[in-house]
């Protein structure tokens, strides 16, 4: 199988928390995504794929070459990042997006292209960006920052996109918007795209591949099916749960029970074995 990325027994961490034996593979094209319960190192193993950590032992290899060998320039034509939070400061949204182009510049290049600036458009247009161009950056809302970013991220033309949490403290409205243009772009230009998310429904209705953590370990991968079952939910994350298949995507759905429900059931059951 033609791969993206492959980490291959990957350890690393800090002095109080360790990430061990990490292992999976993203075939390229795919929409993946990461998640576990907080503390179970996911944003360890983000860190780790985008080179911030240094890493103990083990390796990442994208497109089958280890990411060691890539310069800063070239890891920044093949992969770009959109972090949790957006820190532009007060400059327009069209110069924060051609800042992507960056890695393309030569080193005494300091003046954008026509290039650069047809880029930057095309993916300003893509996620509906372009109109606010000459606006501040601080003057959007944490959903309008948030698809500046991933146009940003897309002017650098790369291979994979790394979202850490791209939905967070966003309202339903901007979560489904913004998982719109990652899902289009995926099937549209066939970018492989890997994000860290919490919201397990909304993981489970854009992602084609999950990789559960916890405890610094993979507890399972796979597709959604066969990650997202009440099972490994209630095995990691200590909860009671219920999973169905959305009646629209055929996609597994995870419903919780309030404390008031269980108990209820609870005393509900413990009477029908009295009577």
């Amino acid at each position: 199988m033609n791969n993206i990325l492959a980490i291959q027994n990957l350890s690393c961490g800090y002095p109080k928390f360790q990430l061990s034996d990490i292992n999976f593979e993203i075939p390229k094209g795919s929409f993946a995504g990461i998640i576990g319960p907080n503390g179970s190192g996911k944003t360890t193993l983000f860190r780790a794929i985008t080179g911030i950590l240094p890493l103990k032992s083990g390796q990442i290899l994208l497109s089958g070459k280890n990411l060691k060998a890539f310069s800063l320039r070239q890891r920044a034509q093949n992969i770009a990042i959109v972090s949790q939070f957006i820190e532009a400061g007060d400059m327009s949204v069209e110069d924060y997006v051609l800042m992507g182009r960056i890695p393309y510049h030569n080193r005494f290049n300091f003046f954008e292209t026509d290039e650069d600036f047809a880029i930057a458009r095309k993916y300003m247009e893509l996620t509906d960006t372009w109109r606010f161009k000459d606006q501040l950056m601080s003057e959007l809302s944490g959903g309008e920052q948030q698809l500046a970013g991933i146009a940003r991220a897309l002017t650098q033309q790369p291979e994979l996109l790394l979202l850490d949490e791209p939905t967070s403290h966003l309202d339903i409205t901007h979560q489904v918007h913004i998982l719109n243009v990652l899902q289009q772009l995926n099937q549209e230009t066939g970018l492989s795209v890997l994000m860290v998310i919490h919201d397990l429904n909304l993981a489970s209705e854009y992602c084609d591949r999950l990789i559960l953590v916890n405890q610094g370990r993979i507890h399972t991968q796979g597709v959604p099916e066969e990650v997202l079952t009440f099972r490994n939910i209630e095995d990691v994350y200590q909860t009671v749960v219920v999973t169905q298949n959305n009646p629209l995507s055929g996609k597994p759905a995870v419903f919780l029970a309030s404390g008031k429900v269980l108990r209820e059931i609870q005393e509900r059951l413990a009477n029908d074995q009295k009577s």
